[in-house]
C-alpha cells in the first residue's frame, strides 16, 4: 500500500469532470458536505462552481443545465489543477468502437492538468486491464508515480449496480479517511466495498454478466413462444416487467468489457451473445409492427408509429439515445410517420391510426393511465410483446 494523502477535509477541493447525471450526483453530494466543488461541462470546457445552496436548489443535472448561464465559471484546467480530488464522469455519446478513443481523449485532457498529491477517481465502467492502462498513461503524462505522489481509484457507476449491488471502489493505496468521509452517504443504505483495482474490475464484470444472464435468455426464447405459452404458471419472473429499457441499460458495460479482450473465448462469445440479443430484439420488435399492419389491414400512409421511451438524456451512457435512433430507423421501413415521445396525453387527437411502442414500465403505466382512446394499438416492448400485449 502507498502513503495516505496529507489532506484535511477542510482544505480539500473537488473537481468533477462531466456534466452527466452521475457526475452531478457526486458533485452535489460532496457540495452539500460543505466542500468546494467545481463541475466541468465537458462539451464547453468550462468549470462551474457548485455551492451548497445551488446543489440544494437544483435537484437534477437537467434543471441545473437550464440555469447554468447564471452561475460562476472558471477555466476547467484551473479547476482541475486546484483540486485535491478529480472525478472522471463524462457524458459519452459515441458508439463502439469509437467510444473507447473518445473516453481516452477526454481522460488525457484531464490528467495533463492534475497536480501532485491529487487523487483521480475513474467512474466509467472499465474492462479488464483498462485501469492499469490509465495508470500507465497518468505516470507517462505527469511524470508522477501512482500510489506515491499521485493517486488513482476506480469507482464504476452503473444504473444496474447502484440499484442491485453494493458500491465498489478499486485502489492501489489505503483510502484517505477524508475521501471515505466525502463519499459516505453517496449511495443510500449501501456500503462502499474497498478492494484492489483488478478485483473491482472482475466483480463489476461478473455483476453485469449475471444481470444479463437472467434477462437475455428470456428475451431470446420468448421470440419462439406462441399465445399458449403459460409462463405465469411455471416461473417466478414476471416477463411483462422486463422492457427494452432494461435490456439496453448495461449495453455500454457489455461493450467496454468486450473491447478489453482479444481473441475468441467463451467469455467473448458470452459478451457478444448478450450484445446481439439487443439487436435481435429490435429486429423482432419491428417485425411485429409489420404483422400488426397486416393483421388490422392498416395502410402505412394512414398509420403513425410512436416510440414512447422516457429516459434521462444526461446520463453518462448514450446507449438509449443510440438504440432509439436505430429503432426509429427500422420502423420507418414499415411506417413512414414515426415519432419519439415521452408523453402520451394528446395522442388520441391524431387523424392516423396510432401504434405506440411502450419501451419502459414507466411509459406503459403513464399511457394506460392517461389514454382515453381505446383505438390506439399499444405494443409493450417486453419479451412477449407479440402475444397478449396488444390492445386493438
Amino acid at each position: 500500500m502507498g502513503s495516505i494523502l496529507p489532506l484535511t477535509i477542510e482544505s480539500s477541493k473537488v473537481a468533477v469532470y462531466g456534466l452527466s447525471t452521475e457526475g452531478y450526483k457526486i458533485a452535489s453530494h460532496i457540495s452539500n458536505k460543505g466542500i468546494p466543488v467545481s463541475i466541468i461541462d465537458d462539451s464547453s470546457g468550462m468549470a462551474i462552481t457548485l455551492k451548497p445552496d445551488i446543489a440544494k436548489t437544483y435537484s437534477s443535472v437537467t434543471s441545473f443545465i437550464q440555469d447554468e448561464t447564471l452561475l460562476d465559471f472558471e477555466p476547467f484546467d484551473v479547476a482541475i489543477n486546484n483540486a485535491s480530488f478529480i472525478f472522471f464522469s463524462p457524458r459519452i455519446r459515441k458508439s463502439w468502437p469509437d467510444a473507447r478513443n473518445h473516453i481516452v481523449s477526454k481522460f488525457q485532457d484531464v490528467i495533463k492538468h492534475v497536480s501532485k498529491d491529487s487523487s483521480i477517481i475513474y467512474t466509467v465502467p472499465a474492462g479488464f486491464g483498462v485501469n492499469n492502462e490509465n495508470i500507465t498513461l497518468i505516470e507517462h503524462r505527469t511524470g508522477l508515480s501512482v500510489g506515491k505522489n499521485i493517486f488513482y481509484h476506480y469507482m464504476p457507476t452503473s444504473s444496474i449496480s447502484s440499484s442491485l449491488f453494493d458500491a465498489i471502489i478499486g485502489t492501489r493505496t489505503e483510502l484517505n479517511s477524508n475521501f471515505a468521509s466525502m463519499l459516505s452517504g453517496l449511495y443510500s443504505d449501501k456500503t462502499m466495498k474497498v478492494v484492489d483495482i483488478e478485483s473491482a474490475e472482475y466483480i463489476y464484470c461478473i455483476r453485469i454478466l449475471r444481470h444479463y444472464g437472467l434477462m437475455s435468455p428470456i428475451f431470446e426464447i420468448c421470440k419462439f413462444a406462441d399465445n399458449n405459452f403459460q409462463h405465469q404458471n411455471t416461473e417466478t419472473e414476471s416477463f411483462d416487467e422486463m422492457y427494452l429499457d432494461d435490456l439496453v441499460g448495461g449495453l455500454f458495460d457489455l461493450n467496454t468489457i468486450l473491447s478489453s479482450l482479444t481473441g475468441i473465448s467463451p467469455l467473448t462469445l458470452l459478451l457478444k451473445g448478450n450484445i446481439a440479443t439487443v439487436e435481435n430484439y429490435i429486429k423482432h420488435l419491428t417485425e411485429q409492427i409489420k404483422i400488426i399492419l397486416k393483421k388490422y389491414e392498416l395502410k402505412a400512409s394512414k398509420t403513425k408509429a410512436i416510440i414512447s421511451w422516457t429516459f434521462d438524456p444526461n446520463e453518462m451512457r448514450g446507449d438509449r439515445l443510440e438504440i432509439i435512433s436505430r429503432l426509429e430507423s427500422r420502423l420507418k421501413d414499415y411506417v413512414g410517420d414515426v415519432e419519439r415521445q415521452d408523453s402520451m396525453f394528446d395522442f388520441y387527437s391524431s387523424e392516423k391510426k396510432l401504434i405506440v411502442v411502450s419501451c419502459s414500465k414507466t411509459d406503459f403505466q403513464r399511457l394506460t393511465k392517461n389514454n382515453p382512446n381505446s383505438e390506439i394499438i399499444i405494443l409493450k416492448a417486453t419479451p412477449l410483446l407479440g402475444q397478449s400485449n396488444i390492445q386493438p
